[in-house]
């Protein structure tokens, strides 16, 4: 598929399997329900684009923006990022895990209640985002920065202070205890 023009298409119940989408204009697309499995997407627009329960599994996304586009529910299972915009990208709920963001600027995007088993964020950019209520568990997260990052509710049990940035990071009272533990300090009552 190239170069077409599917702006404010509504894609609800549509099955892609092992398409190419080159240059592909998906702003403002909507759906409930689509799934698109080992589908790659290059140069694709998906600015302003809302995605609810839809699958992206297996799906690689190269030189993709995704300015302000919603994801609700959406299963993105295994999915690459590469030099992607993710800025104002709306993530709730959903399972994201095994996705590969490395060194992805996600510093405008906000994640919640979102599953990143094991998700990459090798040297991504998440300073400033908002990450409320997110299974991080077992992500990797070496040389990723989160200076300011809203993190209150997400499982940081694969955070190493001493490999990433947290500086001004927003955690709850439980979490600064996860931290503690990964520092190495003995925390006791």
């Amino acid at each position: 598929m190239r170069a077409a023009d599917w702006d404010s298409r509504d894609l609800s119940g549509e099955v892609h399997e092992a398409v190419e989408f080159v240059d592909v204009d998906m702003t403002e697309a909507t759906g409930t329900g689509a799934a698109f499995t080992g589908c790659a997407f290059r140069g694709v627009r998906f600015n302003a684009s809302v995605h609810i329960d839809a699958a992206f599994v297996n799906c690689t996304f190269v030189r993709c923006n995704f300015f302000d586009a919603t994801f609700t529910g959406c299963k993105v299972v295994g999915a690459t990022f590469d030099a992607c915009a993710h800025d104002l990208l709306k993530v709730s709920g959903g399972d994201w895990s095994f996705a590969d963001l490395r060194g992805a600027d996600l510093r405008r995007a906000a994640f919640e209640n979102v599953r990143m088993r094991e998700a990459d964020l090798t040297g991504a950019d998440c300073g400033g985002a908002r990450f409320a209520r997110v299974d991080l568990s077992g992500a990797l997260l070496h040389g990723a920065r989160f200076a300011g990052t809203d993190l209150r509710g997400s499982d940081l049990t694969a955070f190493d202070p001493r490999t990433m940035e947290l500086r001004g990071a927003v955690i709850d009272p439980l979490q600064s205890i996860v931290l503690a533990t990964a520092l190495g300090l003995d925390v006791r009552d």
